[in-house]
């Protein structure tokens, strides 16, 4: 096991693309970029949510922004060409599972083919050195086991999104063994569980839903409180996503397939989620449960990190009460109109420090 390192100070003046630069991550992303001194360009289509937080925090006044959709590999062919990156994060999807229903033909157009069109930007352009694939612990073939899956685990998401995402693995995996067999491009893909964290405004997820009823000053309702999943705050799949980046982008004996998801103490169920952010928020903020019905999701999922672990000497840093704790503290600095840019820059300095 090697001591893991991960040296912001790599990213001062690297070339560094971002898809999917407008969404919740993405920003948080394209943040620490900055704060490191890289030159960040993002490749997205407009803001996902009203409010985002890209927008709340104006990092677009910071870095290069194109407004353009993955599936589009005219314009996105333009944009490699143009910018020459020379590390690239591919984190533009359709991400929510219950959309996927809705919409199955765009999610898979955009998470599968999404994909083929990076690859082949990276394959038709000689600058990229690093290539990261954000997936999702939800590629697996679900079997509700009690035990967490591993990467050599049979991929077979069951709903589209989830399916999707399958197929954005198995394209890399081709591309790869088809097209950079030479080693002269690092490529890895990073299966994440659930994140959580300040800025995430998007619907149909749980701590989103929380703090609109925090906002409101009603009851948050809880769809279905008995299912469990691996719970992280945000800087934890970030911090992973740049050092696999930047390790492989050093020696690419590091290129490879990672789960990247919290210890087993931070695997809870929703409604266990649920009591400990109305503890944190306080003013007697409660919860009910509300079965809606709806298409099917996986009931039990995490994952095993041991890879990560054994590769890099990697371990989480905020457990889940640290986790919720700060995104109770962005979201109530966001709720009193307080200055959230400084508030986000003070914890990853925290984080990272």
């Amino acid at each position: 096991m090697e001591k893991m390192v991960m040296n912001l100070e790599f990213y001062r003046g690297k070339k560094v693309l971002v898809t999917g630069h407008t969404g919740f991550k993405g920003t948080w992303l394209c943040r620490i970029l900055v704060n490191a001194g890289a030159e960040v360009t993002g490749y997205s289509l407009p803001v996902p949510t009203s409010p985002s937080l890209y927008e709340v925090i104006g990092i677009e006044k910071e870095i290069n922004t194109i407004i353009g959709d993955i599936r589009d590999l005219k314009k996105l062919m333009q944009a490699f060409e143009k910018v020459q990156p020379e590390i690239v994060f591919h984190l533009a999807a359709q991400p929510i599972v219950r959309d996927s229903y809705k919409d199955p033909v765009y999610t898979y157009e955009t998470n599968v083919m999404g994909t083929v069109n990076i690859l082949e930007c990276i394959r038709q352009n000689q600058c990229v050195k690093s290539f990261l694939n954000v997936t999702t612990d939800k590629v697996y073939q679900n079997n509700e086991w009690a035990w967490g899956y591993r990467e050599n685990e049979p991929l077979d998401g069951f709903d589209p999104y989830s399916n999707s995402k399958s197929c954005s693995e198995l394209v890399t995996h081709s591309y790869k063994n088809s097209f950079f067999a030479n080693g002269e491009v690092a490529i890895s893909t990073a299966r994440a569980g659930n994140v959580i964290g300040g800025g995430d405004f998007a619907n149909d997820r749980i701590i989103p839903d929380c703090v609109r009823a925090a906002e409101r000053g009603e009851k948050i309702v809880v769809r279905n409180p008995h299912s469990t999943r691996p719970y992280e705050h945000v800087l934890e799949p970030l911090f992973a996503y740049l050092m696999i980046a930047q390790k492989q982008y050093e020696d690419i004996k590091y290129a490879d397939y990672y789960n990247v998801g919290p210890d087993e103490c931070d695997c809870l169920t929703t409604g266990d989620l649920v009591d400990l952010f109305c503890d944190k928020w306080g003013e007697g903020l409660s919860w009910e449960n509300k079965f809606m019905g709806g298409p099917h999701e996986a009931n039990f999922l995490k994952l095993d990190c041991s890879k990560l672990k054994a590769t890099f000497g990697w371990q989480p840093k905020w457990h889940i009460d640290m986790a919720i704790e700060k995104t109770i503290e962005w979201s109530k600095c966001y709720l009193e109109n307080g200055n959230v840019s400084e508030c986000m820059n003070k914890q990853i300095r925290e984080f990272f420090s």
